[in-house]
């Protein structure tokens, strides 16, 4: 197990968790909850992956403000959600999501992914299923040629089960680090 790298994950639902998992086995090194982590400073090299929940990357503010040099760390932030990672677009969007919960430092410095998990409605919890009816809404009252891919791919997907997850879309992040 590699004590130089640690891969920290935030994950609701668990496809976050899944990616961590599998890109644990790649670069032989442990992967953990954000809620479980000690002291990050310890380590040279921190991969940091998030599950998007309402615009923001889950638990990446608080674990990354806990970084008090990044002058000699490699820091890799990854987050996971429904958006398809390859429209530009939906990468400027989360993008401008994260800039406000990290420092102008750590996000020029990090080494930024995307990857796309899932989502399960029947495993919501009560106020996320509230909170997706909201959206949802929301994304059908605006006119169909006006909407963006991010906002079509929510209503495809509203109250069902979907799985993106695409263990070969970690080749990337291993070959960065």
């Amino acid at each position: 197990m590699n004590k130089e790298r640690i891969i920290i994950y935030g994950s609701c639902y668990g496809t976050t968790k899944k990616y961590a998992e599998e890109l644990s086995r790649r670069l032989y090194c442990k992967a953990v909850s954000y809620e479980n982590v000690s002291d990050i400073n310890s380590y040279h090299s921190i991969i940091y992956m998030g599950g998007l929940y309402a615009g923001g990357v889950q638990g990446m503010k608080k674990t990354l403000k806990k970084l008090s040099d990044i002058s000699d760390k490699t820091v890799c932030i990854v987050t996971v959600g429904l958006a398809d990672p390859k429209n530009e677009e939906n990468i400027n969007n989360i993008r401008m999501k994260m800039k406000t919960q990290v420092s102008e430092e750590l996000f020029n410095k990090a080494k930024i992914f995307h990857l796309r998990g899932g989502i399960d409605y029947a495993e919501l919890s009560f106020l996320h299923k509230k909170m997706m009816g909201m959206v949802y809404k929301k994304a059908k009252s605006v006119p169909e040629e006006e909407r963006n891919a991010e906002l079509s791919a929510m209503i495809e997907t509203y109250n069902k089960q979907v799985d993106f997850v695409d263990y070969d879309s970690l080749a990337p992040i291993v070959q960065s680090l």
